[in-house]
Parts: C-alpha cells; sequence; structure tokens
C-alpha cells in the first residue's frame, strides 16, 4: 500500500509516517519504481507507535516494544525491555506530578498567607500539613473489631469509583484486590472535625493514600491486581483527591457505609458524622484473604501491605 493508505489506516499524518522511517521504527520496502511499499505489519507498527504516543512515551523511545513485536511475541510488552520502558516512564511522571504538587502547595501557602495578611482569622490548613503527622498522634488499640474478617465472603456490595463506573466487591477475581479503608481525607480550605488530631487512628488519611500512591508499580508486581482507596466521602470529593495527589488508581465511595453494615466493619463517630475506621482489606476470589487492623502510622501502612504481599506470594 501506498503512504497515503498507511497513514489513513493508521490515524496518523504521512509526515508522522515519514518521522517514524528517518528513525527507523518502520522499514519499507521499495518498488522497482522507487515507491514504498507498507504492508500490513507496517500498519500495526504505526498503531502501536501512535498508541504508546497517547500514553506519554514518546516516540524515540518505543522501539524496545516495536522489537518485542519482531521477537515473535504476541504483544508490544511481553518483553523485559517494553516493561523497563513502562517503569522508567512511570518513574518520570512521578517526579513530574511530585514536582508540581509541591508548586501548587506553595501556590496555595502564598495564596493563604495573601488573603489572610492583615486579619486576625488564622489562615487554613494547606497540603503540607496535612501530609505532617503530629509527632504525639494517638495510637489505635486492637479492639478486635476485624477479628471475624479474614475468610469471610464479600457481599455482592457495587460501589461507585472515580473511573465513572461501579465496582462490585464480590467480582474482583482470582487476583488479589487491595482496598485501603480510611475515615475521610481532608483538603486545603476544609476544616478538619473539631478534635481530629486527638482521635486515635483518625489523621493520617492523605499520607496513606500517598504512601499507597508511590508504592503502587511495587504493589502491582508484588501481586496485587488492584488497589483502591475508599471512605464514605462522595465521588466528587474524591475525584478531587485521585486529581490534587496525582493517584495512579482509583478511590471508591460508600457514604452511606453499607459495606460496614454488612460487613461489621468497625466505625467511630466525630463532629456528628459516621465515618470508617482505618483498616485494610486484601480480596480474593470473592472472600477477604487478610484484614489489617489496626493501622498505625499511617504514612507507612503501604510498605506494610507490601511487605506482606512480598512474604504471602500466591
Amino acid at each position: 500500500m501506498m503512504i497515503g493508505e498507511l497513514a489513513r489506516r493508521s490515524g496518523v499524518t504521512t509526515k508522522a509516517v515519514r518521522y517514524y522511517e528517518s528513525l527507523g521504527l518502520i522499514t519499507p520496502r521499495r518498488l522497482g519504481n522507487g515507491y514504498r511499499d507498507y504492508t500490513e505489519d507496517d500498519v500495526r507498527l504505526v498503531r502501536e507507535i501512535r498508541a504508546l504516543h497517547r500514553m506519554g512515551i514518546p516516540v524515540e523511545r518505543t522501539r524496545p516494544f516495536l522489537e518485542c513485536l519482531a521477537a515473535g511475541r504476541a504483544h508490544i510488552d511481553d518483553c523485559p525491555a517494553s516493561l523497563a520502558g513502562y517503569r522508567e516512564v512511570i518513574d518520570e511522571l512521578t517526579e513530574r506530578i511530585e514536582a508540581l504538587t509541591a508548586r501548587r502547595s506553595t501556590l496555595i501557602a502564598n495564596l493563604r498567607a495573601a488573603a489572610h495578611r492583615g486579619s486576625t482569622v488564622a489562615p487554613a490548613v494547606t497540603d503540607e500539613d496535612y501530609l505532617a503527622l503530629p509527632a504525639d498522634l494517638p495510637a489505635p488499640e486492637d479492639d478486635g473489631a476485624a477479628a471475624h474478617l479474614p475468610g469471610t465472603r464479600v457481599p455482592r456490595i457495587t460501589l461507585p469509583s472515580t473511573a465513572g463506573k461501579g465496582v462490585r466487591l464480590d467480582a474482583l477475581g482470582a487476583r488479589r484486590t487491595v482496598i485501603y479503608v480510611y475515615p475521610l481525607t481532608g483538603r486545603p480550605g476544609t476544616d478538619l472535625p473539631e478534635g481530629w488530631n486527638s482521635i486515635p487512628g483518625a489523621r493520617g488519611c492523605t499520607p496513606e493514600t500517598c504512601g499507597f500512591r508511590d508504592h503502587f508499580q511495587d504493589l502491582l508486581e508484588a501481586g496485587a491486581g488492584r488497589v483502591h482507596g475508599l471512605s464514605s466521602q462522595d465521588t466528587a470529593y474524591q475525584n478531587e483527591v485521585v486529581e490534587r495527589l496525582g493517584l495512579p488508581f482509583d478511590m471508591l465511595s460508600d457514604p452511606a457505609l453499607t459495606l460496614a453494615d454488612t460487613l461489621g466493619l468497625p466505625t467511630f463517630e466525630a463532629a456528628g458524622a459516621r465515618l470508617f475506621k482505618r483498616m485494610t482489606l486484601v480480596l480474593r476470589d470473592g472472600a477477604i484473604e487478610h484484614a489489617f487492623y489496626p493501622v498505625f502510622p499511617p504514612d507507612q501502612h503501604a510498605a506494610e501491605v507490601l511487605a506482606w504481599l512480598r512474604d504471602n506470594p500466591l
């Protein structure tokens, strides 16, 4: 086929095709009259390059993926070099997210300071305050409220997620799903319940979430098929958390605490609201395989879950 047809079928421009050729990513054969002749294999290569580029992988770094196909693999990411390529880009994105988050926190702090300059009203809590845990934070005690959970069948409950779809908890499959359950995440400009720091196990939801974000790839490599955060906050609130913290996983919402009522999960009262106590469930084949409770300190909990997964491979 001619270059125009290849470009049309692959969803790119002829200029893009010529660029791929200049990098040696595709190599068409030449006809006797000097024209390039492209094949169905070239169509697939160009489509794969386009798909990788849309995920954030520069065209110049797609070679390991294409070489995986050339080696006879069915998928572009069936090779170690392809997985290394994913990890490299993920690490770069993580650095960018962290840099942007830090920049955003600085801007918020400056905005708060400017808005309250000369005022007797104290500025609202910032992102940095949420990420730092007080040294005297009280530790929760193990009251046995989760002892009945390991081995319990997961109820047929569907919860809304920040991906815009429902997640049915009893149908997550044979791979392990890690769901960390927490009371609520604070955010700039939103006051925490009065006395929040003095309630054992209440403070630390944002640091805990950041821990699962930072260990997300490690958790997958250790055998987790999915990771979700879950609280009683609604999906709109959770969407803000996903965007602000740059989370690579979806958050679940259970405003009615249906899961707590069905499974007998521990809860507590704060500022007139009933909230989940902090815990983490590992689900597999429609049952609770393991329950982490109580959780403390929250900012180190993701590493604790990671260690358990590595110590208990399937």
